[in-house]
């Protein structure tokens, strides 16, 4: 009898450990995406290239690019509040997928963009990164698409 107890526990405390695994993914997640949010909202640069990893890629306004365009191209791009809601997560052991809801408001004129971030995740030494970011602008049109050309280009190679 005392076997079946101690069975019985240890498969309660399984299920307990990956409840609270689980859990601590999604947090971990939650936080670096409002870590994002964040950075970017007070133009801390350092604090949100920390978010990605350094393969890391944004894609929007027709384009890929990667962590190394990233500062030239926040830079060129309208500052305001990055207002984020709760991603919708899909874990994978070390990886994760996700979508993300956001409403941009541009800090001169008030006037708001929406839409949301699809992601990949991957789990660090250094805890979840996002590995990619790409933004779709949901239009009042209703057409969901990834953005006009952007001001920023490219330096010549």
């Amino acid at each position: 009898m005392t076997t079946d107890h101690a069975t019985a526990d240890h498969a309660r405390n399984s299920a307990g450990d990956q409840v609270r695994d689980i859990t601590d993914d999604l947090v971990g997640i939650e936080q670096l995406l409002a870590r994002y949010a964040v950075t970017i909202t007070r133009g801390d640069m350092d604090g949100l290239l920390a978010v990605f990893t350094p393969d890391g890629t944004y894609s929007a306004f027709g384009d890929t690019y990667p962590l190394a365009d990233f500062p030239d191209l926040v830079a060129a791009a309208p500052k305001g509040l990055f207002l984020t809601a709760t991603p919708a997560v899909e874990l994978n052991g070390d990886t994760a997928t996700g979508t993300q809801p956001l409403c941009f408001v541009d800090q001169s004129t008030h006037d708001m963009r929406i839409g949301y971030y699809n992601d990949t995740y991957v789990r660090t030494p250094e805890g979840w990164r996002l590995r990619t970011r790409a933004m779709t602008f949901i239009r009042r049109s209703g057409a969901h698409d990834s953005g006009r050309p952007h001001a920023f280009r490219r330096p010549a190679v």
